[in-house]
């Protein structure tokens, strides 16, 4: 059974940094593409981030360029999402994904199949 567990999450101020990490475990960790997506209040979820399974390729949301770097250390089953310079209305509950077909990569736009409980950021001015 795939499991995601986000961590890192927290409050912060404005222009300060924090790092998420998303363990996973229950298959071959290194032959899935992973996403970081974030639900703000009262809005729908959106995209984020994502990685492929070799880590060559990656995506960002315009809202994040230039601020945000996602990464994967397969020894450890883990994904990252660094997040520099953090805004307020980067505030929301932050969720990692994964798909169910290795060797498939979803982008911003194709299919998750698994998903984390989420941790929360939150960004103060």
């Amino acid at each position: 059974q795939v499991q995601l567990v986000e961590s890192g999450g927290g409050l912060v101020q404005a222009g300060e940094s924090l790092r998420l990490s998303c363990a996973a475990s229950g298959r071959t960790f290194s032959n899935y593409a992973m996403g970081w997506f974030r639900q703000p209040p009262g809005k729908e979820r959106e995209f984020v981030a994502a990685i492929n399974w070799s880590g060559r390729i990656t995506d960002y949301a315009d809202s994040v360029k230039g601020r945000f770097t996602i990464s994967r250390d397969d020894a450890k089953n883990t994904v990252y999402l660094q997040m520099n310079s953090l805004k307020p209305e980067d505030t929301a509950g932050y969720y990692c994904a994964t798909t169910s077909r290795s060797y498939y990569y979803a982008g911003s736009r194709g299919t998750y199949g698994y998903w984390g409980q989420g941790t929360q950021v939150t960004v103060s001015s």
